[in-house]
């Protein structure tokens, strides 16, 4: 049995169970959420309910098109899968982590958000020791 998916198969995507998608959840997170920004995003951490960590993704449109918007949504949803939740999992940190990009990050290479993501996880790992 694989440690995010209770049985799912194993592929390269997002477990289904580790995802936030419920508009009522993502409501909660911006509520209860602890808000950090970074230059291309804001982050919102809270406790997880569930006994693993979690990763939501919102992309606000930003009078873009829909293509560049799915290019955001895709590259911060592999960001979360492959440095996010791991180094939560890895430190045993049950956290709800929700991504919100901001205007910026349309504009952003793939390795900027990559090293942002990196250096807010690094943070986040430090500061819940």
């Amino acid at each position: 049995m694989d440690p995010d998916g209770a049985g799912e198969r194993q592929g390269f995507g997002l477990p289904r169970r580790a995802r936030i998608t419920s508009s009522d959840e993502i409501r909660a997170l911006f509520r209860r959420g602890k808000r950090s920004k970074t230059r291309h995003l804001d982050a919102f951490v809270s406790p997880s309910p569930a006994p693993f960590a979690r990763l939501g993704v919102v992309v606000p449109k930003h009078k873009r098109t829909i293509v560049k918007r799915n290019l955001v949504k895709r590259r911060l949803r592999d960001l979360g899968r492959t440095v996010v939740l791991p180094a939560l999992r890895n430190r045993g940190l049950a956290l709800d982590v929700l991504f919100r990009a901001r205007p910026e990050a349309y504009t952003a290479s793939f390795a900027d958000l990559r090293d942002e993501v990196a250096a807010f996880t690094e943070e986040l790992c430090s500061r819940a020791r």
